[in-house]
């Protein structure tokens, strides 16, 4: 029974862990909440990073998850810039602080989230070479790509994922040179396959976005200090100001290896293993976000989720299921970007090889279509370009699991709620 005498621990400060703390509460837990964030800034939302903030379309504090004063008004204990050292199962402690602060937990949620993976090859200790993932990276990076545009300075992008797409977009916006070197054949090619990895190559190569596929860095050249030049493995050299090292994430698993916790396989993702109800190994600890890797049932595999939505609805989940609340987290994964005028939303997971054909309804070369990832008649997936509110037939498409008739789901006068069963 959850009652006022218990203290609740959340590591973490990001989407995640602040959307937990905030359920909590919501939820009608009266007892004591703590959240460490290893960050000084406000919990915030990491989106817009590579986004609206980037882009300078949107002010800093809109990225916040709450205002700073909100935690203080629910009773949330929340320490900024602080770092959890170590976690003792058998007393329920963590060690946090620079003093080693120790403070006893009754239920544990790790949201540590993930960190930017490096480029390990020479040169990546210059002053122009750059990672996005916290607040003061996109600061720094906002700078850096107002002044490549009015330098007309080259900017080099290790890396042709989200975030190396996002920031190619924005630098262009802000009138830099830009070159992206991706070891794979096109754009996305993990997520969408070459099918529609070739639309995203093209929209850039629109706006003069350069692309070197099939190579990768392998050394960053510089004097003084400062980056001139990106080299890549088939003897290729790229002049550059900047250098920005977008070659995904990794989990932050340290302090659950550390402390034990059963963790996922490499060849899935990596994370902290999580069951349904987002709990760990321990019954007293659980993790939610980028950090956790839970067994979908929906498509039979260990997922790692990186995305917005996961962090949005798995911080409240795993609060629900820490107050003791019947829970079982199978929610499809769901993921947006914006670049130049092509907005898009993802729902779903099927990466190269899982899927049998790829279906577009709507018109692919005015960017304005949906495309299903088909396996044996049965939807694994649907990415909406510049075509909106559809994200919930889509999704019920997926869990359906249903085999549909192709040419109807082609067809964009029936209506994809008739495709339902």
């Amino acid at each position: 029974m959850v009652d006022a005498d218990q203290t609740f621990v959340i590591v973490g400060g990001g989407l995640a862990g602040a959307k937990a703390a905030e359920t909590l509460r919501t939820e009608g837990f009266t007892g004591r909440v703590i959240l460490i964030c290893d960050e000084r800034d406000h919990p915030y939302e990491r989106p817009p990073l590579s986004k609206g903030y980037l882009l300078g379309k949107e002010e800093r504090d809109s990225v916040f998850v709450h205002e700073p004063a909100w935690y203080a008004r629910n009773d949330i204990e929340l320490h900024l810039g602080e770092t959890v050292d170590a976690i003792d199962r058998t007393a329920k402690t963590v060690r946090f602080g620079a003093d080693g602060t120790a403070v006893r937990y009754d239920k544990l949620l790790l949201a540590t989230g993930a960190e930017p993976r490096r480029l390990d090859i020479p040169g990546t200790d210059l002053a122009g070479v750059h990672h996005l993932r916290r607040l003061a990276h996109a600061e720094r990076l906002k700078g850096v790509l107002a002044t490549l545009g009015r330098d007309n300075g080259h900017l080099v992008i290790a890396g042709a994922g989200w975030i190396g797409l996002e920031v190619a977009a924005a630098a262009r916006e802000y009138g830099a040179e830009v070159t992206v070197v991706e070891p794979l054949s096109t754009p996305l090619h993990s997520v969408l396959g070459p099918e529609l990895g070739n639309l995203f190559a093209e929209l850039h190569r629109e706006r003069g976005v350069r692309f070197h596929f099939g190579a990768r860095l392998t050394e960053i050249v510089g004097q003084d200090g400062m980056v001139l030049a990106a080299r890549t493995d088939d003897g290729e050299e790229h002049p550059a100001h900047d250098v920005l090292a977008a070659v995904g994430a990794a989990p932050r698993v340290a302090l659950a290896e550390a402390a034990g916790l059963a963790l996922a396989d490499r060849a899935h993702g990596g994370g902290v293993a999580v069951d349904g109800q987002l709990r760990t190994s321990d019954p007293d600890i659980y993790a939610a976000g980028d950090v956790a890797s839970f067994h979908h049932a929906l498509f039979g595999n260990q997922l790692r989720v990186e995305h917005w939505a996961n962090a949005l609805n798995g911080g409240p989940a795993a609060a629900r299921a820490m107050l003791g609340r019947q829970v079982t987290y199978d929610r499809v994964p769901y993921f947006f970007s914006d670049q130049y005028d092509l907005g898009m939303e993802y729902s779903g997971w099927a990466p190269p090889g899982s899927y049998d054909e790829v279906v577009i309804r709507g018109d692919a070369g005015k960017r304005e279509f949906i495309a299903f990832w088909v396996k044996q008649g049965r939807v694994l997936a649907g990415m909406n370009v510049n075509v909106w509110d559809v994200t919930e037939p889509i999704q019920a498409l997926i869990r359906s699991k249903a085999q549909v008739d192709t040419e109807a789901l082609a067809d964009p006068h029936v209506p994809l709620a008739n495709l339902v069963p």
